[in-house]
Formats: structure tokens, C-alpha cells, sequence
């Protein structure tokens, strides 16, 4: 997916989760009539060298979320894995409920389950806790991750507006007394309170993130905690190699303390570094009957899957949660022209068309806010459907008056675009010998050259580090929770976590980032809703983002797995609860 917001009311929010999830294609467990089974091996298929992240406090993709969450990290709420619109709503977790607000939602306390420990045998308490949430302040050694808590909780701030506090590895001692203020321990030390410095109705939404789980302070390794951090869900990590993500069982979780899980495999393995095109073929022969294909099917093969009656009980096609788009890094492509050239030159028609059309790739995109958010939703008429001078196979004549423009307007960034050429960072894939081709000849019809950076392993990692970030990067976005605050500030403010246009220097940012501060504090649903919509009309309008599709995903999977089903929050399967037959 997936990163401050102002007092939401928590009953409005869960009704529009599942209003907003009841939406998707409607997904049933495969195979129902089957009796769920304990053992055997789950395998996961995996075309890339390895997942971006294994440290709780640095995953922010949904699907990564939903692997790590369901079989090695526990955290105080969870996401209940089952089908349809109940699979948005919270269970407990590490803690007895969901969270008690008090003062207006400024105050937070959960109190943990009995029985909780680490993979090593150690008790879960309060103060593992406090040390896994402090983690996420120390920005320079664990980036990635969701950013709320910096600032949401009630730490004082420096001359910059950063909190006082930086994290475990290095602080001060008014900086730890602040944090220490703002997430506190009770003396039995088993009920966590969080103050926060605003009203925070959903605060509970951000604890089925890793960025409040346990860790011990003696088994922190740092960045490189991301090789093998401790478990303290149903699994353990037994390898984690350049070939394989080995998952056992762990001998210290019981099913006593966690009411929601359901370990059926013995072990899980996820795969690394596999052929696309022949992990499709291993799916289309059943191959590997105890295999799920990680990333859906190629799109050249989707049809082979779903056009054959055969596989009707081993696939899934699902309206996801995600917005995808390329950001427009502005540290290096300020000039508004160049972009605005860009999303009109492209060939979006042949790109969603290659992808499998509106069938199996999504929807053209109108902006940054899925239509999953419903009541933050509506086409800007800015960009794609409904604006004026969207054609899904290219606005070359609006294209070129922009790059008309840019010549004299920006003449260095011109230059750049015509001659150096614009570089683009995008994921490793077989398909980018198909599209890299599209992309190129629709940009060559107003003189752009793009370039292209592939990055074959730690896309995120690398897109999410200015030094490394190229002029654009391919993205998506889905809300964290069913309410805008989750993507326009995350998207495009400072303060967010996900930021990927560095647009702070725009001469439009001031006036944006004060609108989405208004936003933010805004406690009547409704009116919030109408200014989501227009910021994200704003947004479009200062092309900070080329939008794309709105999108969809596939699963594939082996005749010998059961219990398979789309899982609405995190936009793909519940990995926890497939069995092996």
C-alpha cells in the first residue's frame, strides 16, 4: 500500500469501510465445502531477489503487510481475515480490544493478552512495546515505514518542526522523557497509553501496523533487524536466503493467546527469484499443487486462467485498493510544462490495453483517491474520464503546446526532456520488454526521450531515498483506512510518509500544505470529504503525479490449497488462511 488526522467518528468510519469494500468483486473462500487441514507446506512464488521489508516497523505495502502479519508479527489490533465487508472491521490482537479513547480521542490505552511471548520464550509486556513504536523516530537508520506517530503523538518539536525525540540509537534525555511522557507503561507494565497531541478518532486503525508491535531492545540489530526480525505470531523465520523466506512453526505461540489465527501449514516458504513466464506455466500445469503465485499472472497469460473453465476454482480477479501512478520527483523536474507534456503525451490506451484492459488491469485513473474511498471520491476533470482534454490514446496536440511552453519558459528542463532524456525508476519485470517500447514511441511524438532505471530488488527502499530517486518512480497508493487523510497528506505533504514528488519547493506547496492542515482538522465528516476531493483536484491540476489506473490484481493458485479468499484491506489473498490439502 500504505501514512495526521483529525477527530473522525469511529462508527462512521467503520460503516464506510464496509460500504467501500462491499464495492470489490465479491470473492468466496475456493473451496469451500473442504474441510480446512493441519500440515504440508504452503509455497509462495516470488519473481523478485527478496520482499523490500521484514522489520514490522519499516513494511508499508499491503500485501507484504498481510504475509508478515498473519504468520510472524502480531500487533495490538488486527484486520479480521475472513471474506467480504467483515474482513475491514478490527479484532483484538496483542491487546484484550481494540483500544479505549479518552479526552476526545487524545488518549489511547490497550491492555495485552495473558500468555503473549516472543519466539525465544520471552513474555510480551508494555515496555516491548514502547520500544517497538519508538523505532519508527529513528528515521535515518529505518526508513520506510508509516510516519503518523511523529506527528501525532504529543513530543515537542525543534526549530525544524521535527519531534525532540530521534529514536532509540540516538537521543537525548528530554527527548526520552518526552516519548517516554507520550507512550507510557502501567506498573504491571501490561496496558500501553498513547497521549497524542490532536484527536485522533482512528487511531486504532494505524495499531494493525507493525510501527506499534513489540520488539526486545536486546535483539535489536538496527537496520539490519530487517533480515530476521523476532517473531512473536504463529511462525518463526528459520531462513532468509538470496533463494528462500523460510517460515516454522513457533513453539512458543499458542492458540490461547491469539483467538483469530490459524496456522494450518506446517511451514511456509516463499521462493525468491523465480521466471515470471515459468511460474505461470508451473500455475497453468499444476505443477506445484501447494503453490500460490505471489503476484498474480503475467498479463499476457491472464486469459489462458481465466477463460478456461478449469481453473474457475484456482483464480481470483478483484478490484484492488490501489491508485497507481508515476511521481514526478520536482527536485529534479520543477518545470510544470515537462510534466503536464508527459501525461498527455503518454499512450495510456495501449499500456491498460497490454495489462489486460479494463477486465483485468483497472480502470483509467482521475486522480490520487481510489472510488474504493467513497465518500472522499469524485473524478477531478483534471486528469483521465471527464476532463476536457483526456484521450486515452494521447493528447498529442495538448502535449506539444506544453512542450512549446517549456522551451521558453524552462528552457534547462527542455533540454533535459529532449536531449539527456527523463529517467524513470520502475520494478523489474518481464513485461518492461513490451512497454518500455509503448512509453517510449508515445513520449517520441513530442520529443521526449525517457530513460529507464530497473530495479531488480529494494524498489521502495530505493525510489523512497531522494539521493537514489530518479526524476520519476513508478508507485501506487492505497488508503491506509477508508478516509482520504491516508493519501492526500501522505502523498504530498511534508509530514507525510510517502512523498515521492518531493514537491516542497513548488510555489504551490505553502497554500496546499495550509489547506490540508484545515483538512485535517476538520471533525465534520462531510465537509472533510468535500475537501479531499478538492485537494485532490489541486494535486492534479500542479501534476505532482502522472495518475494511471485504477487498479485490479489476480491470484493463481495449485489444485492442493484450500481456503483461499480475497482479503478487502490489504487487496489481496488472507495468506494466514490458506491450508494445504
Amino acid at each position: 500500500m500504505s501514512r495526521s488526522t483529525a477527530l473522525r467518528r469511529a462508527l462512521a468510519l467503520v460503516a464506510s469501510c464496509s460500504l467501500v469494500f462491499s464495492a470489490m468483486v465479491a470473492a468466496s473462500p475456493a473451496n469451500a465445502a473442504d474441510k480446512p487441514k493441519t500440515g504440508g507446506v504452503l509455497q509462495l512464488l516470488e519473481h523478485e531477489p527478496r520482499l523490500d521489508h521484514l522489520d514490522p516497523t519499516r513494511i508499508y505495502t499491503g500485501r507484504d503487510l498481510a504475509f508478515m502479519n498473519s504468520f510472524v508479527t502480531r500487533t495490538l489490533v488486527a484486520y479480521n481475515p475472513v471474506p467480504g465487508p467483515e474482513g475491514a472491521s478490527l479484532v483484538p490482537d496483542l491487546a484484550t480490544n481494540t483500544g479505549i479513547p479518552s479526552n476526545e480521542a487524545k488518549v489511547w490505552k490497550f491492555t495485552l493478552r495473558p500468555g503473549t511471548k516472543f519466539d525465544d520464550g520471552t513474555p510480551i509486556t508494555c515496555e516491548n512495546l514502547r520500544y517497538g513504536t519508538s523505532r519508527v523516530f529513528a528515521q535515518d537508520v529505518l526508513p520506510g515505514g508509516p510516519t503518523y506517530l511523529l506527528s501525532w503523538l504529543d513530543i515537542p518539536k525543534d526549530a525544524d518542526g521535527n519531534p525532540i525525540y530521534t529514536g532509540p540509537y540516538k537521543n537525548t534525555p528530554a527527548g526520552v522523557k518526552a516519548f517516554e511522557k507520550a507512550v507510557a507503561c502501567s506498573k504491571d507494565n501490561r496496558t500501553i497509553t498513547f497521549t497524542l497531541n490532536k484527536s485522533v478518532a482512528d487511531f486504532n486503525y494505524l495499531a494493525t501496523y507493525g510501527v506499534i508491535s513489540p520488539v526486545q531492545k536486546s535483539k535489536d540489530t538496527g537496520d539490519k533487524y530487517d533480515l530476521k526480525p523476532q517473531a512473536t505470531g504463529p511462525y518463526t523465520i528459520a531462513e532468509n536466503s538470496a533463494t528462500q523466506l523460510k517460515l516454522v512453526r513457533n513453539k512458543y505461540w499458542t492458540k490461547a493467546s491469539d483467538p483469530f489465527r490459524t496456522p494450518y501449514p506446517d511451514q511456509v516458504i516463499i521462493t525468491y527469484g523465480m521466471d515470471e513466464q515459468v511460474m505461470d506455466q508451473l500455475m497453468l500445469n499444476d505443477s506445484i499443487p501447494n503453490a500460490i503465485n505471489f503476484d498474480g499472472p503475467l498479463p499476457t497469460n491472464r486469459n489462458k486462467f481465466f477463460d478456461d473453465a478449469k481453473y474457475a476454482s484456482r483464480v481470483m480477479n478483484n478490484n484492488d485498493p490501489y491508485a497507481r501512478y508515476f511521481a514526478f520527483n520536482l527536485a529534479k523536474m520543477p518545470c510544470l510544462e515537462i510534466r503536464a507534456a508527459m501525461y498527455y503525451a503518454r499512450n495510456a490506451k495501449a499500456i491498460l490495453d497490454y495489462a489486460g484492459g479494463e477486465r483485468f488491469a483497472g480502470s483509467y485513473a482521475t486522480g490520487s483517491i481510489s472510488p474504493l474511498v467513497a465518500l472522499d471520491y469524485a473524478p477531478t476533470n483534471v486528469v483521465g474520464p471527464g476532463s476536457p482534454d483526456f484521450k486515452p490514446e494521447g493528447n498529442v496536440a495538448k502535449a506539444q503546446s506544453y512542450m512549446d511552453a517549456a522551451k521558453t519558459k524552462c528552457p534547462a528542463d527542455y533540454k533535459k526532456a529532449t536531449t539527456d532524456g527523463i529517467t524513470i525508476d520502475v520494478r523489474q519485470s518481464v513485461t518492461l520488454n513490451d512497454t518500455i517500447p509503448i512509453d517510449q514511441a508515445a513520449y517520441g511524438r513530442v520529443g521526449i526521450k525517457v530513460n529507464y532505471n530497473i530495479i531488480s530488488s529494494g524498489y521502495y527502499s530505493t525510489v523512497m531515498n531522494p539521493a537514489k530517486q530518479s526524476d520519476m518512480s513508478a508507485a501506487g497508493w492505497g488508503a491506509d483506512w477508508a478516509n482520504a487523510s491516508t493519501v492526500i497528506p501522505e502523498l504530498f505533504t511534508t509530514a507525510g510518509g510517502f512523498n515521492l514528488s518531493q514537491n516542497s519547493k513548488d510555489p504551490n506547496y505553502a497554500s496546499f500544505e495550509a489547506k490540508v492542515a484545515t483538512a485535517m482538522k476538520t471533525t465534520d465528516r462531510k465537509k472533510q470529504a468535500a475537501m479531499w476531493k478538492a485537494l485532490d483536484k489541486e494535486a492534479a491540476s500542479y501534476f505532482w503525479t502522472l495518475p494511471t489506473i485504477f487498479g485490479k490484481s489476480q491470484s493463481v493458485w495449485g489444485s492442493g490449497l484450500g481456503g483461499v479468499f480475497f482479503w478487502a484491506p490489504q487487496g489481496c489473498p488472507a495468506w494466514g488462511k490458506i491450508w494445504v490439502k
